[in-house]
């Protein structure tokens, strides 16, 4: 049986998926602004952040918390 998160505001949406609206939304200049990490910096690519966050939970940690709020701003203009 899954568990349902009805709190949680990530629950079933793939890291893949925050990477590339955080793209599309920031761009990767601004994304390294928010999150300094090397993968939005240098030859930035949603594959080479995907690796990279997988790999490192701090850095992970920071990406989600930016798409959290990327989301409340998202839904405060709409």
């Amino acid at each position: 049986m899954s568990e349902s998160q009805p709190n949680n505001p990530l629950h079933g949406i793939k890291l893949a998926q925050i990477v590339e609206e955080l793209q599309a939304y920031y761009g990767w200049d601004t994304m390294a602004e928010f999150v300094n990490i090397n993968c939005f910096k240098s030859n930035p690519s949603v594959k080479s952040s995907l690796k990279f966050l997988r790999r490192t939970p701090w850095a992970r940690d920071k990406v989600e918390r930016l798409y959290l709020r990327y989301l409340k701003a998202k839904e405060r203009d709409a």
